[in-house]
């Protein structure tokens, strides 16, 4: 009897162990870093601007796609509608930003860096580095907001 016990403990102990193991490689393959979670195209949801008194500015919002590779590129689209006229500023011109280049990111700090090769706004961006802070939310979005104190903009996407 003694032994049916023992045996008993010894198979319940190990399948208690491998229900762990299992649950720890299932946590791990789950886990993916911040540079993974990146990568893909994402849809624009929603861009708080400036206003002139820095807070938030209430403008027709546009619809945009942000795009990053694997190995390290990156590109961004907005298209503002009519109703926001001409707007034009150091990344949009006549109503349309798009930029490319690489990007850097510092998962410790949350900070991602556009290393801008090409812009819609030609010499305004071209060659600058634009440095960002970002986060990952839970429900799959991704929040961007410039690191520059003087810029007081956020930026929410959606990944497709």
């Amino acid at each position: 009897m003694k032994a049916v016990r023992c045996g008993a403990w010894v198979a319940v102990t190990a399948i208690a162990g491998l229900i762990a193991i299992q649950s720890l490689m299932c946590q791990a393959t789950n886990h993916r870093s911040d540079r993974e979670r990146l990568i893909g195209a994402w849809h624009l949801e929603h861009i708080d601007p400036p206003g002139a008194d820095g807070q938030p500015a209430d403008i027709p919002q546009p619809t945009g796609m942000l795009i990053y590779t694997r190995d390290g590129h990156m590109s961004v689209q907005l298209m503002y509608p009519k109703s926001a006229g001409s707007l034009s500023n150091e990344y949009v011109r006549n109503g349309y930003e798009a930029s490319f280049g690489s990007y850097s990111i510092d998962e410790r700090t949350h900070t991602l860096t556009h290393h801008v090769q090409g812009s819609v706004t030609g010499d305004a961006l071209l060659g600058k580095d634009l440095p960002r802070i970002y986060a990952l939310t839970g429900d799959g979005r991704l929040v961007i907001r410039s690191a520059d104190p003087e810029e007081h903009w956020s930026v929410t996407w959606q990944h497709y």
